[in-house]
């Protein structure tokens, strides 16, 4: 039996991170698509909640479906998908068709979130699939945080339908390379049923181990949602312009790229687990930092974005760490494993974004969630490194 052919990292970043990358150039274009459509800002929203709840929901389908028929063909039928919801977004003629549009795309687009971790994952040992995970993070959080300033400025030169022209074209090479140059990775077992489904599934949630990785994983990396959604009201309260806000949800990406940066170097020197965990006590005691600030009166702009620098940080260095060792709790189904997680991180995220909103004070309320969740994120992680035995007994 020959060896099997290991796809491109490069094809399955440019896979991966074009889900999200749909998500976030398309905010800047909100109000420009609102005014030509005759459509309230309500309904626009639609277009981005819907959006998140679709690769939320899809990522428990693909990661199911690629154990049992491979992930080629599954990553192909969501690449296809992707592409024709691109088309139909481009040329919707009201709100409500976008915004049906915009939830077909989401269900394609996380066919690469999950896929393409799975198949890292595939074809690599831990260590080495932690390495790869971590420069994947990398340039999937760079993509998104420079994906609002592009799609602002092809919304406002050539018009918000512009954006999805765009898309297409990416979910069209995508879908070339991938059916010219992506290799089967997995191992189909052949067969599916609901309740193969709910077995996998159970499997997966009656693990220990596996349920720590995966709500300590999420917590430490979709909770900083928390800030960048209270960001602006934050910054109204300090007297900043609102250009600010863009800056600062910048520098917190590239304290979370310089983390994955880390972690691509760190990992084979130092123990994974130690890793983990240490990183995301530096995320820990950053949000503990803020809270106690933000309840001494004492914080301000910089003191709040250079604690978030740090907080993404210990969350870029954590991830691929968790994420490997989420999917390698049971080899059997990776695929179902990382779909699990990723419904997970977008699970935490929304769910922390609305805390946020919650009280008189934005800056304390995203203050309490973050530190909450380095809080429950640790004690997740230190959970499973002590039930990982007794999961393998």
């Amino acid at each position: 039996m020959g060896l099997k052919r290991k796809p491109a990292l490069w094809l399955l970043v440019l896979i991966t991170f074009s889900g999200t990358l749909a998500m976030h150039m398309f905010v800047p274009a909100l109000p420009i698509a609102a005014q030509d459509l005759g459509a309230s800002i309500a309904s626009m929203q639609m277009t981005i909640s819907l959006y998140i709840l679709g690769l939320a929901f899809g990522q428990l389908i693909y990661g199911p479906l690629s154990d049992c028929f491979g992930r080629r063909p599954i990553l192909m039928v969501g690449l296809v998908l992707y592409t024709a919801a691109g088309i139909a977004a481009a040329v919707a003629p009201g709100v409500y068709a976008l915004v049906a549009a915009r939830l077909f795309q989401a269900l394609g687009g996380c066919a690469g979130l999950v896929l393409g971790r799975a198949m890292v994952r595939d074809m690599s040992g831990p260590e080495t699939a932690a390495r790869q995970l971590a420069v994947m993070n990398l340039i999937v959080v760079i993509g998104p945080a420079l994906a609002p300033l592009f799609g602002g400025l092809l919304a406002s030169t050539f018009g918000w339908r512009s954006i999805f022209l765009l898309l297409i074209a990416l979910g069209a090479s995508n879908l070339l390379f991938a059916w010219r140059l992506l290799p089967e990775t997995g191992q189909p077992s052949g067969a599916i049923s609901v309740l193969s489904l709910g077995r996998d599934y159970k499997g997966l949630l009656k693990s220990r181990a596996f349920l720590g990785y995966t709500i300590g994983g999420s917590f430490a990396t979709t909770s900083g949602y928390a800030f960048i959604a209270a960001s602006p009201f934050i910054f109204e309260e300090f007297g900043r312009p609102a250009y600010e806000v863009g800056i600062a949800l910048g520098l917190m990406a590239v304290g979370a790229s310089i983390g994955s940066a880390l972690a691509s170097r760190f990992i084979g020197r130092v123990k994974m687990e130690r890793l983990m965990v240490g990183a995301n006590a530096l995320s820990t005691v950053s949000a503990l930092v803020l809270l106690s600030l933000v309840l001494l009166g004492m914080v301000d702009v910089f003191s709040a974005v250079g604690l978030m620098i740090l907080f993404t940080m210990g969350a870029g260095l954590s991830s691929p760490a968790a994420l490997t060792k989420a999917v390698s709790v049971n080899p059997r189904l990776i695929g179902s494993a990382a779909g699990l997680y990723g419904f997970a991180q977008m699970a935490v995220g929304a769910v922390c974004t609305s805390l946020s909103g919650l009280g008189h004070d934005p800056a304390l309320a995203a203050a309490c969630v973050l530190a909450a969740s380095g809080i429950i994120s640790q004690a997740a992680f230190v959970g499973a490194l002590r039930n990982e035995d007794a999961d393998e007994a």
